[in-house]
Parts: structure tokens; C-alpha cells; sequence
């Protein structure tokens, strides 16, 4: 395993991030928008919840002995082209794929009012043992973006304890690792833009499900009238998922706590100029005080970007995930 451990005295950025990055909007931005991706030959699986709710699992089987568990990012799926450009590269060295939707975004409405959240590592929990339940692979890896490398990294953090043998590393970019700041940061200048586009579709789910939230005595109406994560996670989310508000529901999920547990080698690879992470987000004093954990901060990537230093169609973040994973081999 490449480890940061011995040049973070030396390449650590200052705490006091600068507001303005130099392009990290443009590095988020270009591959989301531009960079063609293979279409992968997912078969899905539905599973049920232990709450009668159902989870969508879309496969790339080849045969292979270790899986790579792929949790995508807020708003997103299996369809996204930063999920597919990894299945693509990762099945291609030997892994199989289990890319898995969130509650609500496999393309089809889940059962229950609760959608997903930031904290549901659950959820997670449910995929995982059910992989252990039915398949018989030796080697299991778990690998997040965004807020899929929030759930990552808390789910290994909790579960540190009882966690199966076979799940042997974790990677997580991009990751919001400090909830309540990194939602705030959304809401201002020009990450009002991506605010805008996550408010839009989650106050959606909202309208979908305007009887059930009704019968729950919230009030739809207001929906309309917010504008940025911290209020949304303030009047739907927090009290939907039982936390007091949305402070208490940051604060409570948020991975930083979770990762003076984690046991397992885990990276976290945060860039520099992510425009969506605040200077909590990067874990600097959590990963020097656990040898499991190495936190690397690249210059550039912006957010799950790191299109720089490429090599044809893959990103530099899929590479570094691939030799991560062979290094634990």
C-alpha cells in the first residue's frame, strides 16, 4: 500500500482553505459532463430490508473470487458515469462489481416514506450481509464517493467490531467526512448551482410521496420554499430519520467520529480544490492517529473528478483505487 503517512508534515495543505481553489469546479464539472463512459452489462437483484422496504443491486459478474462494493454519491445511482467508469476498470483486473442504489434511486419509488440518507449505513450493512449471505466470494472491498464514502467510512467504523474477515479495505473519495460544514459550504457562491440541482430532485421525492408525508404530519407546502440542504435536512430529513434537526442529524452521522474505529486499511483521498468539501471534511489528525487510515490530498480532482493525469478513458481516482486494492492483495 502507498502510504501518506510519512509526507503529510510536508504536503499538508494549511487548515485555512481558501475559499476560491483555482478550478476545482471546472475538474468537477468536465467529467460529469463530457467524459464518455461503457455502459455496463448490470444484472440486477432486489432485496428486501428488514423494514419491508426493497434495495436494487446491480451486478457485473465474471467469475471472479473478490467484489468490489460500490456505494455512489447524494442524488446519484449506479448509472452515474464515475460508477460505471470504475465497475469498467475494476472488472477488467479481476474484480466483480456490485454497484447497489439507494433507497429511491434505482428508478423506481421504494415502499416506505424513508428514503436514504447520509448516516444510513444500514443500508449498507443489509447489502453487505446479504453478499455474505449468498455468494461465496474470498475477498470483499468497499469503495464510496461522496456521500457514498461517508457511509463507507462510518459503516467500517461502526462495525469495526464484528466486521466479517472478508471485507479487507475501504476507499472513499470526495467524501463530506464533516456533514454540517460541507452542507453549509454548498449553500454559498457558486456551489448554489449544485445546491439547486440536489434540492430540486430531492424536493421531488417529496411531491411523490405527498400522501404518506401528510399522513406524518408534515407539511408539504413548505417545500417549495427551501433552498439549500440545511434547511431541507432541517424540516424533512432530520425529523423523518429521528434526529432532533439537521445539526443533530450532521453531527450524528458524520464519518469523522467513526474513524478512530475503523480496523480495516482504508484510504481516503479528499482533493485540495474539492468546491464541495469544507477544510473539516479533511481528516488530517484522525488518520495520523490511526495507523488503519491514510488520508491523501491531492492538488487537483475537484469533486469525484481527478480526470487530471488520466490515462485514456480512465480517471487518475480509478487507477489509484485499483492499486490500492491490488496493494492489499
Amino acid at each position: 500500500m502507498i502510504s501518506f503517512r510519512a509526507e503529510k508534515q510536508s504536503s499538508r495543505p494549511s487548515n485555512n482553505l481558501p475559499s476560491n481553489l483555482g478550478n476545482g469546479h471546472i475538474e468537477t464539472l468536465i467529467p460529469y459532463l463530457f467524459r464518455p463512459t461503457k455502459t455496463q452489462p448490470y444484472q440486477r437483484e432486489r432485496i428486501d430490508t428488514p423494514d419491508d422496504d426493497f434495495l436494487d443491486l446491480d451486478w457485473v459478474k465474471n467469475g471472479n473470487k473478490q467484489l468490489v462494493i460500490v456505494s455512489h454519491g447524494l442524488e446519484s445511482s449506479s448509472q452515474a458515469k464515475y460508477v460505471q467508469g470504475v465497475a469498467d476498470h475494476l472488472k477488467q483486473h479481476g474484480f466483480d462489481i456490485l454497484a447497489w442504489n439507494y433507497r429511491g434511486c434505482s428508478g423506481e419509488l421504494n415502499r416506505t416514506i424513508k428514503y436514504y440518507h447520509s448516516g444510513a449505513s444500514y443500508d449498507l450493512a443489509t447489502v453487505v450481509d446479504h453478499v455474505l449471505k449468498s455468494t461465496h466470494y474470498e475477498t470483499i472491498y468497499l469503495v464510496g464517493f461522496s456521500l457514498g464514502g461517508n457511509l463507507t467510512l462510518k459503516y467500517i467504523g461502526e462495525e469495526s467490531r464484528k466486521l466479517d474477515k472478508k471485507i479487507k479495505a475501504a476507499c472513499a473519495f470526495s467524501t463530506p467526512c464533516y456533514l454540517k460544514t460541507a452542507s453549509y459550504e454548498l449553500a454559498t457562491g457558486f456551489n448554489k448551482l449544485y445546491t439547486q440541482n440536489f434540492v430540486s430532485t430531492l424536493r421531488q421525492k417529496v411531491y411523490d410521496k405527498e400522501e404518506m408525508f401528510k399522513e406524518q404530519g408534515f407539511d408539504t407546502s413548505v417545500v417549495k420554499k427551501l433552498k439549500d440542504l440545511p434547511s431541507f435536512d432541517d424540516f424533512f430529513t432530520a425529523p423523518l430519520q429521528g434526529y432532533k434537526n439537521a445539526d443533530d442529524y450532521y453531527e450524528q452521522c458524520s464519518s469523522k467520529h467513526f474513524l478512530k474505529d475503523i480496523k480495516v486499511p482504508t484510504l481516503i483521498v479528499n482533493a485540495a480544490n474539492d468546491p464541495f468539501l469544507s477544510k473539516e471534511c479533511y481528516p488530517y489528525e484522525e488518520a495520523e492517529s490511526n495507523p488503519f487510515v491514510d488520508l491523501e490530498v491531492p492538488e487537483h480532482g475537484g469533486h469525484v473528478g481527478f480526470y487530471q493525469h488520466s490515462k485514456g478513458n480512465v480517471m487518475w481516482s480509478e487507477d489509484r483505487i485499483l492499486s490500492f486494492l491490488q496493494g492489499q492483495q
